[in-house]
């Protein structure tokens, strides 16, 4: 009870800072707040953070990045916001979440109506300007959660923004250990699980922790020599073989 009352308090602030404070920051300084943001909610689920690897430097300036990782509970996008604060591509449905959704959606979301073919050009461009921009994307191109114990293979249509902005691609491996060292599907916000639900779930649990494993970086150079379903095979191979999955 003790955690859920923190996790409404700081909801609600977050409402109040989306409403009232990220329209007038400037983007240094809103990255921050995000960044703060996410990591005290997730401290709040008493859920610890573990990341690996190539982890992006906090002081280093990065740019026209598309970070692309697999995709298992909405806890996933705090966590890496946690780390470094991202521009987001997500299904629109995610717009409808209670309170969380108005959250995301004013933290610079972009979204893609995945049941219209046509929204996938339109979110191509967008994608394209905001990384031309000088702005970090993160792509989930399985198009949907799992448990944590497969891995769907990965959609490449929006990969060709990365390819079109002339951008450096970060694959990042995401798992949630269970103590045993198996894999920890009870976080997992997936099938026919609530969001509600999994967050109960985690909230039932001591000490659930997420592992982001940034891998190593592909070169805006080494992008724009392959064609985006090449370029996306290559991403899944790369996570696939991470998560030994």
């Amino acid at each position: 009870m003790f955690r859920v009352g923190r996790i409404v308090a700081h909801t609600l602030l977050g409402l109040t800072i989306a409403s009232v404070v990220l329209p007038l920051a400037g983007k240094s300084f809103k990255s921050r707040l995000i960044q703060w943001w996410c990591r005290k909610l997730l401290a709040a689920f008493n859920l610890q953070v573990s990341s690996h690897g190539h982890i992006p430097a906090k002081d280093a300036q990065l740019t026209t990045t598309m970070f692309v990782a697999n995709h298992i509970s909405w806890s996933d996008i705090h966590a890496i916001n946690s780390v470094i604060a991202l521009r987001f591509i997500a299904k629109s449905e995610i717009r409808n979440w209670p309170v969380f959704g108005y959250l995301v959606s004013r933290a610079n979301t972009l979204f893609i109506d995945r049941s219209r073919k046509r929204d996938a050009k339109r979110t191509i461009d967008v994608a394209v300007q905001s990384l031309q921009a000088g702005d970090n994307l993160c792509l989930f191109p399985e198009g949907t959660t799992t448990d944590g114990s497969v891995l769907h293979p990965f959609k490449s249509s929006l990969i060709q923004a990365a390819i079109e902005a002339k951008a450096s691609i970060r694959p990042v491996a995401i798992r949630y250990p269970h103590p045993d060292g198996g894999v920890n599907i009870d976080v997992a916000y997936a099938g026919e699980t609530t969001l509600m639900q999994s967050m109960q779930k985690i909230l039932s649990q001591k000490k659930p922790v997420i592992e982001l494993h940034f891998l190593k970086p592909i070169t805006a150079e080494d992008v724009a020599k392959q064609d985006r379903r090449e370029l996306t095979l290559q991403i899944e191979a790369l996570i696939r073989r991470h998560l030994a999955l």
